[in-house]
């Protein structure tokens, strides 16, 4: 029997994440529809294709600027699914109360949830409650499942990343997180930075549509931009080298992180996507991204490269080049 025990740093989406699945996980769970670590699963049912996802959340604090654990979990749940080409259609929601909860928040939660529910255009179909002794959870964590189905003729987004393949990003990185640490740390900036948290199926479409080829799409979550770009490469596999001066930030997140000695490009996002997406098709899907509400922001913000191979690197608004690993600790705990 292991004598480890799990950290904090396990839930980061990082490498003791990726470490914690493909060490111990991986080796109870043997579906090969497991073994790429996709976002959701997709499956055949009845001749069509369906994908299905699931995610927990306990993020603190529950309500934050822009959002709250409630539409986080729902717009969590599509994403994952608008991610891999599907069109969300149902989802669950299960709910761990602690004993003590004023039910005026609990319904504060609920409305958001209907309310992100009818904007993502799911149904909530089946959901599980439990209750917690005081003391024994942190107020409401909450779980969510989501089915959504795979339009016929679509491309489903995956393959192996090619020199030249462009590196889209549909908006400004780091929002979510720094929304969350702002208030966590007192800052008293909520008026000036909120999350990002919205709903990607039509900007997923988007992409799917314009591309001849989507060779990788993810929403942005723990462990942010960095993090994500890291399992675009890989052994054997070409590097990435992204353009930190095309890479949006926005100056309030900027001034977060300069005060709390974060790296932007780490923290979570939850209504941002990165695609990579062939050269010849990059400039049709920033065209047709820039039309969508919330992604006129959108960038091409690198490509792929025969150096660094199965590395990240960043070119630096100063001209050098650093090397962008995966998070390695827990830079923000319960961010989502």
């Amino acid at each position: 029997m292991s004598e480890e025990r799990i950290k904090l740093g396990h839930g980061s989406g990082g490498i003791l994440t990726r470490r914690l699945i493909e060490d111990t996980l991986l080796r109870y769970f043997r579906s090969p529809r497991l073994a790429s670590l996709p976002d959701s699963a997709l499956l055949e049912l009845d001749g069509g294709r369906t994908a299905f996802t699931t995610d927990s959340y306990v993020v603190d604090p529950i309500f934050f600027p822009g959002g709250d654990i409630g539409s986080l979990a729902v717009f969590g749940t599509v994403n994952d699914l608008a991610v891999v080409g599907a069109l969300p259609r149902y989802i669950s929601c299960a709910l761990m109360l602690e004993e003590g909860l004023p039910t005026a928040e609990l319904e504060r939660v609920l409305e958001s949830m209907r309310r992100a529910a009818e904007r993502a255009n799911v149904e909530v179909v089946t959901g599980d409650t439990k209750v917690l002794p005081r003391g024994k959870a942190d107020r409401l964590f909450i779980n969510t499942a989501g089915l959504g189905v795979v339009p016929e003729g679509k491309p489903i987004p995956g393959g192996r990343a090619r020199p030249g393949d462009a590196i889209i990003v549909s908006g400004p990185v780091g929002e979510h997180g720094a929304a969350v640490v702002s208030l966590r740390e007192g800052l008293n900036l909520q008026s000036s930075v909120v999350s990002d948290c919205a709903p990607l199926t039509s900007v997923a479409q988007a992409v799917l549509g314009a591309a001849r080829r989507v060779e990788f799409m993810r929403d942005l979550t723990r462990g942010g931009l960095a993090t994500v770009m890291n399992e675009v490469t890989g052994p054997d596999r070409p590097g990435v080298l992204l353009d930190e001066a095309r890479i949006p930030v926005r100056d309030e997140v900027r001034s977060i992180c300069e005060l709390l000695g974060l790296e932007p490009l780490y923290l979570a996002c939850e209504g941002r996507l990165v695609a990579v997406v062939d050269p010849d098709s990059a400039d049709d899907v920033l065209r047709s991204l820039h039309r969508i509400p919330g992604a006129e922001e959108s960038r091409r913000i690198g490509h792929i490269v025969e150096d660094y191979p199965g590395r990240v690197a960043l070119r630096t608004r100063l001209g050098t080049r650093r090397l962008l690993q995966m998070l390695s600790g827990e830079q923000l705990p319960r961010i989502c």
